[in-house]
């Protein structure tokens, strides 16, 4: 791979350098400067356990800086790695600095610093590429992520020997089709941005089809830079007009009936700019998840109020979500990854201590009887009868019992519930609220995921180990008894939360930053040197 041309010279020079040392002692000197290069080399990377490991292996012989066709290879692939980290959303490296060090080097201990360094950049390369920039759980303690951990001693050792050492440099990056399609949306929205963005903003509180006016002609506008109209000159909300509205709706996860109010402007009017951030920080979240998803997996967004079956890549089944609610009193659901075991079908609701403590036993101590459907239970799962239970005498924290609600249609949990089980004690289930289904933001539950159609999403789930799902889990369904179904083989569940989904049709679907979580990473990349502008070039 040809050199960028502010590169070539200082890599020549450093060739020139090896050259001159080599041939300026006689051979008897040979191998006492290469022995020379080798002290120095161990001593620059003996703080770096990965790179210590690594050349000690292989002798302290040179990856980078050896006057030989494969390393300069090397060099011209790390370089064109390394300017291109903007292009990930990762903060640009210092090549000025690094290239002034290579164009410095004279001496055998010059060399292997130069070697040292450039080593340096190359493990920051693939940590980064391989596991992200941040730390997921300091952004905030919901996004319960540990990124995968890139063997760096084998991507070391994998480019020291590899014969395109470039193809090797870009497989260090996630590989899935979602990182490849953001990556293609950075590029673009970062064109934009450097355009000038979609155009003057529309000023209008609201309109609708049958108006028209220059905040006409500039809605129109705005929509056929954004890709969402043809060409056209009409000035009239047109059916044309109503259309493009009724598709960035639906991108947009807004109510889709072609009429643009303030919830359509507003997303209409949001920047390029800020549609890049979120790509970016996309691109990060994308650096956090398991490479290996499960060729079959749910996936739950919780910005897009979604649960999907996922199998081999392609969506088999997608239902409607309500997730943790937004107020003070609700509880935000967390991001995590696990492993669906099994269904309990007509399941009983135990209710947490937070909620009983929020909800029902203020109601109990002022009136015993509230909330008659709720059972108290002993530690011995027995029914405890309320006449025998003094409310006023216990407090959140002493409570003696449990409250149980137990299995049937108007249970908190439905007539389903499917577990993964795991420290937040989340879990998927049914929900006798079907009316909040029908609204467009769904942040509502305590927690947990409460899905549209979880009969439906049960059946799919099953079809893998019965030629009757409907039938099994009815058959369950109708004893009326708590029963659980084990899934023969468990499926990964991954709780994701993306403002910005890039679709294979190549549009970006967006959706609001619901608890703010995008807004933290954002800010956490920037104070680390990711910069809007490096992202546009």
């Amino acid at each position: 791979m040809p050199l960028p041309a502010t590169l070539s010279l200082p890599l020549r020079r450093l060739r020139v350098a090896a050259l001159v040392l080599a041939l300026a002692a006689p051979v008897a000197a040979a191998e006492p400067a290469g022995v020379a290069f080798r002290q120095a080399l161990a001593e620059a990377v003996a703080e770096r356990p990965v790179a210590s490991e690594v050349y000690r292996d292989r002798a302290f012989a040179p990856i980078w800086t050896a006057d030989t066709a494969a390393a300069e290879r090397r060099r011209a692939a790390l370089f064109e790695a390394l300017r291109g980290l903007p292009l990930h959303g990762l903060p640009a490296a210092d090549l000025d600095g690094l290239t002034a060090r290579m164009a410095a080097a004279r001496t055998a201990g010059d060399l292997a610093r130069v070697e040292a360094a450039l080593t340096a950049q190359f493990l920051s390369y693939a940590r980064r590429l391989g596991a992200g920039l941040l730390t997921p759980s300091e952004i905030d303690t919901d996004i319960e992520r540990t990124a995968p951990r890139p063997d760096l001693a084998a991507a070391l050792r994998a480019v020291a020997g590899a014969e395109r050492p470039a193809v090797h440099l870009r497989g260090l990056a996630p590989q899935s089709a979602e990182y490849t399609r953001l990556m293609k949306a950075r590029l673009e929205l970062g064109e934009i941005v450097r355009a000038g963005g979609w155009g003057p903003e529309v000023r209008a509180r609201r309109l609708e089809p049958g108006d028209s006016g220059a905040q006409v002609v500039a809605l129109r506008d705005r929509l056929i830079a954004m890709g969402y109209l043809g060409r056209t000159a009409t000035a009239r909300y047109d059916a044309a007009v109503v259309e493009a509205v009724r598709r960035f709706q639906e991108a947009h996860g807004l109510e889709v009936d072609g009429i643009a109010g303030g919830a359509t402007l507003r997303a209409l009017n949001t920047p390029a700019e800020a549609r890049l951030r979120s790509v970016l920080v996309a691109l990060e979240r994308e650096r956090w998840l398991p490479r290996e998803r499960g060729a079959r997996h749910i996936l739950v967004n919780l910005t897009d109020f979604s649960a999907r079956i996922m199998d081999d890549g392609k969506v088999t089944f997608r239902t409607k979500a309500v997730v943790g609610a937004r107020s003070p009193a609700g509880k935000h659901t967390p991001e995590f990854s696990d492993e669906m075991e099994h269904m309990v079908v007509n399941p009983s609701w135990y209710v947490p201590r937070s909620i009983l403590a929020r909800d029902y036993l203020p109601k109990m101590k002022r009136d015993p009887n509230a909330a008659a459907y709720l059972q108290l239970m002993d530690g011995g799962g027995r029914v405890v009868s309320r006449s025998a239970v003094n409310f006023n005498a216990y407090n959140a924290r002493n409570f003696p019992f449990n409250v149980r609600q137990p299995p049937g249609p108007r249970n908190a949990l439905g007539l389903v519930k499917f577990m993964f089980p795991n420290e937040h004690a989340i879990y998927l289930h049914d929900t006798p609220e079907k009316h909040l289904f029908d609204r467009h933001t769904r942040t509502y539950s305590s927690g947990c995921v409460r899905l549209e159609e979880p009969f439906e999403f049960a059946y799919e789930l099953l079809r893998p180990q019965t030629d009757d799902p409907e039938g099994l889990f009815h058959s369950v369904l109708e004893t009326g008894r708590e029963t659980q179904i084990d899934l023969d083989r468990h499926v990964p569940v991954h709780l994701i939360y993306r403002t910005v989904r890039a679709r294979p049709d190549g549009r970006l679907a967006f959706r609001p930053d619901i608890y703010g979580r995008d807004a933290k990473i954002w800010t956490a990349l920037a104070a680390r040197g990711v910069a809007i502008a490096d992202a546009e070039g």
